[in-house]
């Protein structure tokens, strides 16, 4: 069976290769969590059993669950497969050769703005949790990993389900769930230094420190903080980012009590404006950001150097583990999330009707128009209580679940005037949102023989008010929406001793979020009807895993090719349509030197009947492309160890021709590519301390190539990076 330890990377390429940050709470927001809190007390256990045995670490238990789950996923060991690539890049760009994975990034290098997209959806459309607390944000569903820098250095093993997957704590996965789980601290002391300097001065600086167990073998405690910072491949499109991480476990017999704070402060020049594919053939690292035009608009004379994003964001989670006997165990979790920041723009000669002002006398003339300097800001809190059961009767394993979070966010928007000293900053648009939920699921597992029988049932209940405070530039919409979905799921398993078989079906709702809303309030919420096969066997030194999906879609919600203006993709239902592929996997141990392994996914990926509202009326597309969905996506990986401590890789990723919209024109179409990396590591020979060097080489061949972009008029790109390197040290004291 091919499990977390192996890196299923891609077959059709084989050939190729041979402090805390302080709450504060005021009343208002604290009435609001009473009940939520309350909750997490209520399903809490109130006594302690006797057994002997410390309870199972936060997550495994879920982890070990998930494996026997009749859907396809990876589960992956983050010190053995992402720790030789982990030198400053992003989360997403870790995971570009998993499988099915296409992952971006707005600056061209893989630091600062990044995503990514599985089997075609987008980030909007895939489930990240930490530790099972959703991380996605409530409003726009989106995953930003800008905000928490450097997040794989935190974590233990991230699992990743594709299609719908099983029940979990957020909202319903259409695309994949990302599970990242953090890991716990140390049981002995250490310090540990990661540090790495690469191209367009990208470098990373992480320290982290291990108490290891003390106060009667009870408490053991963490600590992590880490700074990176590039100048971006993309002109200007530079990244200030730092992250911390705290981690305190506690343990007596059959009780596990954790406290996690992890976040990240980030500053980066915006680079979401892309480039017409003209310009990206002559000059790919333009970036027209905060570019100030002269008198008649034809020359650049300058930039602005504060045409930037600005965002922090802090996490708590409280974990209670609770053993009753072998056979029941309780997780129940309470979190919250603050986060607060704006994005900063130069507006250039713009009316003062715009941001609500009166026009001005100057010199005995009325001046209607001048420059501004705008900031848009987002202030949010989010919070709540999951608790989770696990129980097991005789060949019955059953898992349940209840979920009760809020979010609470103010969108608001300032402006200072730039040539009229007496403009001062002033509030020009306000507005609240304001979104309930509360789930419910169980699960179980019933083994017969060598078959397991899966059944799963989930119920969402979504309240989301938002409302216009202050009306200005078209922001906000005042609108109050309610959806209940029941979300059921059913399969099988048939075990093989080294593999098994599987079948499975999954149903699921997915509500619209307040962009799509925004652009038209009679969005409709997706519904998704997900069937899965699937096989996984291991025979000698050779792992084979095969996945068969058809996914059913009604009002999909597909990204149409174009964006707003903080670079968000727009969506629009998409009516009927589908996605419909073939997912191979192979790992092979050749000896204790050699390692090859791959992925390979095959699809067809159709909106059934397009109809897309043009500047000449509404027009029918008929059967086309679902944007951003390439037909091919296949990664190889060779690992060679020449002798002990030290590895030799190379990796590569071929991704077919995809659509940046649904018309189907050749125009709008991406072209593929194959972008090849190197990556080498030795770990010197030290008795006790760790010293280990390590090297990176991306896109080796120096390629040429676009993995994302958007319409507006013509094609417009995000440029990728040709040749680059990282080069890392780390550094751990026992």
């Amino acid at each position: 069976m091919i499990s977390g330890d192996y890196i299923i990377i891609n077959s059709s390429l084989l050939i190729l290769f041979a402090p805390f940050i302080p709450i504060n709470f005021n009343k208002q927001k604290f009435k609001r969590m009473k009940g939520l809190l309350f909750l997490g007390v209520f399903t809490a256990p109130f006594y302690f059993s006797q057994t002997t045995d410390s309870v199972q670490v936060t997550s495994i238990q879920a982890v070990e669950f998930t494996k026997r789950t009749p859907v396809a996923k990876s589960i992956i060991n983050v010190e053995k497969d992402l720790a030789d690539k982990n030198l400053g890049q992003e989360l997403p760009i870790l995971l570009k050769n998993q499988m099915s994975v296409i992952s971006t990034s707005d600056a061209g290098n893989g630091v600062g703005y990044t995503g990514f997209r599985i089997r075609g959806t987008a980030g909007t459309s895939i489930n990240v949790m930490l530790n099972g607390v959703p991380y996605n944000d409530s409003e726009s569903q989106g995953t930003f990993f800008v905000n928490l820098p450097d997040l794989t250095s935190s974590a233990s093993q991230i699992v990743i389900q594709r299609g719908v997957g099983t029940s979990s704590n957020g909202v319903s996965a259409f695309g994949a769930s990302v599970n990242v789980i953090s890991k716990d601290p140390s049981d002995t002391f250490s310090v540990k230094s990661d540090n790495s300097y690469g191209s367009f001065n990208t470098y990373k600086y992480s320290g982290e420190i291990n108490s290891g167990k003390f106060w009667k073998n009870r408490l053991s405690v963490m600590g992590r903080y880490s700074h990176i910072h590039s100048d971006g491949y993309i002109d200007r499109a530079s990244s200030n980012l730092h992250s911390y991480n705290f981690s305190a476990l506690f343990q007596e017999k059959n009780t596990e009590l954790r406290f996690l704070t992890f976040g990240g402060k980030q500053r980066t020049y915006q680079a979401w404006n892309g480039i017409s594919k003209s310009t990206w053939e002559s000059n790919p690292r333009f970036n027209s950001s905060g570019a100030i035009y002269d008198a008649n608009w034809e020359n650049i004379v300058g930039f602005y150097d504060g045409e930037t994003d600005n965002y922090r964001q802090s996490h708590y989670h409280f974990l209670w583990n609770q053993r009753f006997s072998d056979q029941w165990k309780l997780e129940t979790t309470a979190h919250y999330t603050k986060g607060k920041g704006f994005y900063e723009n130069y507006k250039q000669d713009a009316k003062f009707s715009k941001y609500n002002l009166p026009n001005i006398i100057e010199n005995g003339t009325e001046v209607e128009r001048t420059d501004f300097i705008r900031k848009k800001w987002l202030d949010n809190d989010f919070y709540g209580v999951i608790s989770t059961l696990y129980g097991k009767l005789g060949n019955l394993d059953i898992n349940v679940g209840a979920i009760a979070n809020q979010y609470y966010g103010w969108h608001f928007g300032n402006v200072t005037g730039v040539f009229f000293p007496n403009i001062n900053e002033s509030e020009y648009y306000r507005n609240r949102s304001l979104k309930n939920e509360v789930s419910g699921f169980a699960k179980a597992i019933y083994k017969l023989n060598r078959f397991e029988f899966f059944g799963d049932l989930q119920l969402r209940n979504i309240d989301y008010d938002t409302k216009i405070l202050q009306q200005g530039d078209d922001e906000g919409v005042d609108l109050h929406r309610k959806w209940t979905f029941f979300n059921p799921k059913a399969g099988i398993n048939y075990n093989l001793g080294n593999g098994k078989v599987f079948l499975s079906y999954a149903n699921a709702h997915r509500e619209p979020n307040r962009d799509d809303l925004f652009a038209n309030p009679d969005t409709k919420p997706e519904t998704l009807h997900d069937f899965e096969a699937g096989f996984e066997q291991q025979v000698g030194k050779v792992a084979f895993t095969a996945n068969a999906y058809y996914m059913s879609y009604k009002n999909q919600l597909v990204l149409n090719g174009q964006i707003n203006n903080v670079g968000e993709f727009i969506r629009t239902n998409s009516g009927k349509s589908s996605r419909v592929g073939l997912e191979f996997g192979v790992l092979a141990k050749l000896s204790e030197k050699l390692q090859l392994s791959g992925n390979t996914t095959l699809s067809s990926n159709k909106n059934k009947e397009f109809i897309a509202e043009t500047e000449d009326g509404l027009v029918n597309y008929g059967k086309t492309d679902i944007s951003f969905s390439p037909n091919v996506i296949a990664n190889g990986n060779v690992l060679y160890s020449p002798f002990k401590n030290f590895n030799l890789g190379i990796t590569a990723q071929y991704v077919g021709k995809q659509f940046l919209d649904n018309s189907g024109d050749r125009v709008n179409q991406l072209e593929d590519y194959v972008v090849p990396d190197f990556n080498m590591s030795y770990k010197l020979p030290f008795k006790k301390n760790e010293v280990i060097l390590r090297f990176l080489l991306n896109n080796f061949t120096n390629t040429k190539y676009v993995n994302n972009g958007y319409i507006s008029g013509e094609p417009f790109y995000f440029s990728q990076a040709g040749i680059n390197f990282m080069f890392g040290v780390s550094l751990k004291f026992f």
